[in-house]
C-alpha cells in the first residue's frame, strides 16, 4: 500500500492527513495516468463536478507546443509566433525536442487523455481550458502584450528571463486587462530572484513533492507567493503524438497553478486577478512539520503554502480588495519604447557601454557603434530565456 500526502480539501476543511492508496486503485488507467498523483492528491474527479476551465483561455508563453500531440488535440485557440527565426533550439541537450516543455505544460494545464473515456496519458486539472500557444524565445514580453490584447485570461509563464526594458510592464499592461500572470520562481535551489516571478503582480510559484515539502531546487525569496506539484511529474513530450517523460521543477507548480486559477476563473468570473490571488491564499495548506513550526506567513521557501483547488472552489471567502495579497504596480502600464520586449537589456546599459566609441569621426564612429550593440544584443539573446523544467 503506498502512502501520499494529499493536498486536497473538501468543503472547509482541509485534509492534511496521508491517503492511503490500494495498489489496484489506478487500474483503469495506463502507466502514464497512474503517476499523475496530484489529480489524486487534488481530489480532481470531486473538483471537476465544480469547474473544468471551460470559457477559460490560458497563453502559453514557451519555445513551442506539440499541438497534435494524441493528448491535446483540440485544445487550442490560435496563437503566434515571435520567435523571428531563433528558435532557442541551440540550447538544447542531444535528443531533446524544442517543444518538449510547452508540450508538458499545455497537458498539465488542459490535457484530456486519450483512449476509452480519456483514461490513458496525461490529464489536465483543467480539462475544459483553451490553450493559446505562443512561441516567443527571447521576445517573450511582446507575446505577453498580444496575450491580453487576444482574449488570454491567463498567462502561464514557466520561465525566466534576463530582465528588459518591458518585462515587467508588459505583465502590468495585462493586468490592468484583468489577466492573471502565473510564473515560476525557479530551480537554482537559492535565494535568487528571477524574472518573470519577481515582476509587480505576478503570482510567483514554487514546487512541493507529494508529501507537502518543498522542492530541494526550488529558489526561496519574497517572490513565493504559493506551492504546487512540482516533484516527479507524469508529462507529455514534444518529440511525438504519443511521447511522455518523468521530470521536477517549478515550470510544473506554475502549470498546475495555471490550471487552478482556469478554474477559479470560471467559476468566479467578476473576481480580479488579486481576488483570484486571495482565494488560492486562503485555502493553502501546510504539511504537518510545517504547521508546527508556526511559520510567519508568507515564508520565503513556502509563501502560504500548497493550493488546495477544491477548498479554493468551495469556500465561503469574501472578494476583499482588488489587488488581493499580492504586491501590485501601481498606475498604468507605459507603452513599450522602440525595441522592448526584443531581449535587450535597458538602454542606459548599452549607452554607458558604447558612449567612448562617439568620440572618433563621424561615419567611423557610427559603423563600430552599430556593430558593438549587434554583438552586444546577439550575446545577450543567447543565455536570456530559460525555462524552468
Amino acid at each position: 500500500m503506498r502512502v501520499t500526502r494529499t493536498l486536497r480539501a473538501g468543503t472547509g476543511v482541509a485534509l492534511t492527513g496521508a491517503l492511503l492508496l490500494a495498489a489496484g486503485g489506478t487500474a483503469q488507467a495506463d502507466q502514464v495516468r497512474s503517476k499523475q498523483w496530484p489529480l489524486e492528491a487534488f481530489g480532481a474527479k470531486d473538483i471537476w463536478k465544480q469547474a473544468t476551465g471551460k470559457g477559460v483561455t490560458v497563453a502559453l508563453i514557451e519555445t513551442g507546443v506539440r499541438t497534435s500531440h494524441q493528448d491535446l488535440t483540440g485544445q487550442f485557440v490560435p496563437g503566434k509566433d515571435f520567435t523571428q527565426g531563433v528558435d532557442g533550439s541551440e540550447v538544447l541537450k542531444p535528443g531533446q525536442d524544442i517543444r518538449d516543455h510547452g508540450t508538458a505544460m499545455a497537458g498539465i494545464i488542459a490535457g484530456h487523455g486519450h483512449g476509452a473515456g480519456g483514461a490513458q496519458g496525461v490529464k489536465g486539472l483543467a480539462p475544459g481550458a483553451k490553450i493559446m500557444p505562443l512561441t516567443a524565445y527571447k521576445n517573450e514580453s511582446s507575446a505577453t502584450r498580444y496575450a491580453a490584447d487576444h482574449g488570454a485570461d491567463i498567462i502561464n509563464m514557466s520561465y525566466g528571463v534576463t530582465r528588459d526594458a518591458d518585462t515587467c510592464e508588459s505583465i502590468r499592461y495585462a493586468l490592468d486587462k484583468g489577466v492573471i500572470v502565473v510564473a515560476g520562481v525557479g530551480n537554482d535551489g537559492a535565494a535568487k530572484k528571477n524574472y518573470p516571478a519577481a515582476c509587480p503582480g505576478v503570482i510567483g510559484v514554487g514546487a512541493v513533492d507529494e508529501y507537502g515539502e518543498v522542492w530541494t531546487r526550488s529558489n526561496y525569496n519574497d517572490t513565493v507567493d504559493l506551492l504546487a506539484p512540482g516533484v516527479d511529474m507524469s508529462l507529455a513530450q514534444g518529440k511525438s503524438d504519443s511521447a511522455y517523460t518523468t521530470n521536477d521543477g517549478t515550470s510544473s507548480a506554475t502549470a498546475y497553478v495555471s490550471a487552478a486559477v482556469a478554474l477559479l476563473r470560471e467559476k468566479f468570473p467578476d473576481l480580479t486577478p488579486g481576488q483570484i490571488a486571495n482565494r488560492l491564499v486562503k485555502t493553502a495548506g501546510l504539511a504537518k512539520p510545517e504547521k508546527a513550526k508556526n511559520l510567519k506567513l508568507p515564508d520565503a521557501h513556502y509563501g502560504y503554502g500548497f493550493i488546495q483547488p477544491a477548498a479554493a472552489l468551495t469556500r465561503d471567502i469574501p472578494a476583499g480588495p482588488a489587488q488581493g495579497p499580492l504586491d501590485m504596480p501601481q498606475g498604468k502600464a507605459a507603452q513599450p519604447a522602440a525595441g522592448a520586449g526584443q531581449g535587450q537589456e535597458a538602454a542606459s546599459a548599452t549607452d554607458s557601454k558604447s558612449k567612448w566609441m562617439v568620440i572618433g569621426g563621424a561615419a567611423l564612429a557610427l559603423v563600430v557603434v552599430a556593430g558593438v550593440i549587434v554583438a552586444v544584443v546577439v550575446s545577450r539573446r543567447r543565455g536570456r530565456s530559460q525555462a524552468w523544467s
